[in-house]
C-alpha cells in the first residue's frame, strides 16, 4: 500500500518550470458580454505566471478587443481564445462560429464592420509595432481567426517609455 503512495505525483509541479517559452494556453468562453473581461483578467494571470510582465499592458487590451469582436459575431454559444508565446512573441488567436461569406459585397460590408470594431486594436498593434488580422479559420468548422503577434522586445521598450511619461 505504501509504495502506491509514493509513486503519486508531488502537488507541485517542478517537470513544467513557469518561462515564457512553456506559455501554450486554450480557453473556450461563452458568446457572453462578460467573456471579454473574463479573457483579460485571465491572460493577466497567466502572463505572470510566466514572467510576462512586460506584455502585461498590452496584452489584456489586445484581448479583449479580439473577444469583444469574436462575442459579436459568432452565431454559436462560444468562441475560442489560444495564447502561445514562441520566437520572443505572444502570439493570440481567437476563432468565431461566423463563416466567411462567399458573396463579394457581404464579404466586404462584414469585413468593413469587423475593421471598424476593432480600430482600438490596431492603434495598440501599431504602438508595439504587432501584426493583426482575420480571415477564415484555418480548422475544421467553418468560421473566422482573428490573430494578434504582440513581439515582446518592442513591448519592453513601449512599456518603459509609458512608465516614464507616467513618472514624469
Amino acid at each position: 500500500m505504501h509504495a502506491a503512495v509514493t509513486v503519486c505525483p508531488h502537488p507541485l509541479d517542478t517537470r513544467t518550470p513557469r518561462v515564457p517559452e512553456n506559455l501554450a494556453y486554450s480557453l473556450t468562453l461563452p458568446a457572453a458580454l462578460a467573456s471579454p473581461a473574463v479573457a483579460r483578467s485571465a491572460t493577466r494571470t497567466i502572463l505572470e505566471a510566466h514572467g510576462l510582465y512586460d506584455v502585461t499592458a498590452a496584452a489584456p487590451q489586445v484581448i479583449g478587443e479580439l473577444a469583444a469582436c469574436a462575442c459579436l459575431f459568432t452565431p454559436s454559444d462560444s468562441v475560442y481564445l489560444s495564447l502561445r508565446y514562441r520566437d520572443d512573441a505572444l502570439r493570440i488567436s481567437l476563432y468565431d462560429g461566423h463563416p466567411r461569406h462567399t458573396h463579394r459585397r457581404l464579404a466586404a460590408a462584414c469585413d468593413g464592420r469587423r475593421r471598424s470594431l476593432l480600430l482600438l486594436l490596431a492603434c495598440v498593434m501599431h504602438a508595439c509595432d504587432g501584426e493583426w488580422g482575420f480571415g477564415e479559420s484555418p480548422e475544421p468548422g467553418d468560421g473566422t481567426r482573428l490573430w494578434a503577434v504582440l513581439p515582446g522586445a518592442r513591448l519592453r521598450h513601449v512599456q518603459r517609455g509609458t512608465s516614464a511619461i507616467r513618472r514624469g
